[in-house]
């Protein structure tokens, strides 16, 4: 069982996390979510293996959230692990679609409302198809942004389930 602390409560390296609060953790808290909270502001981490050491995680359970957008021209959500890579075909078979291309990176604000580093699959604009690597379900919780670059959430895995419309699916070429 994991042992997550009461909503809103939880690591962090910023002093007071409460007063930082994000759209995701608010969101976590009006839907009763209990969540963890890192923040690796600081730590000069830049890639998502960076990120998973400074927070002392394994990095197969930290994971991204990728944009993409289809030929279709429908969007498309995807959580991996950050040590893996997006396999762009079978991402493409998970949906539905012939293919599907990264989404460039001035479009995912206005799109979702988030910047690179700090797109989290919680609180878009507008919710849209999520797949989440099947890897996932070897966790019973897993860790991505909170919204915001430096901060992350961790949630259980079937919270995240309740939350967000989504699927499992393998679509990463190789695993951490």
């Amino acid at each position: 069982m994991l042992n997550i602390l009461p909503r809103g409560r939880g690591l962090d390296t910023i002093p007071d996390m409460s007063q930082a609060k994000t759209n995701v953790m608010r969101i976590l808290d009006a839907h009763h979510v209990p969540y963890l909270t890192y923040s690796y502001i600081g730590t000069g981490a830049q890639t998502g293996a960076d990120v998973a050491a400074a927070m002392h995680q394994n990095p197969a359970q930290v994971f991204k959230t990728l944009v993409t957008v289809a030929r279709s021209g429908r969007n498309y959500v995807f959580m991996i692990p950050v040590c893996a890579e997006l396999d762009l075909k079978r991402a493409a078979m998970a949906v539905g679609e012939k293919s599907v291309d990264m989404l460039k990176s001035r479009d995912l604000l206005p799109l979702t409302g988030y910047i690179h580093g700090g797109c989290s699959p919680i609180g878009m604009k507008k919710q849209f198809q999520t797949v989440v690597d099947s890897s996932a379900q070897n966790f019973t919780s897993i860790i991505f942004s909170a919204g915001r670059v430096g901060a992350q959430v961790q949630i259980a895995v079937s919270d995240l389930v309740r939350l967000v419309p989504l699927s499992f699916y393998d679509v990463v070429g190789s695993h951490c």
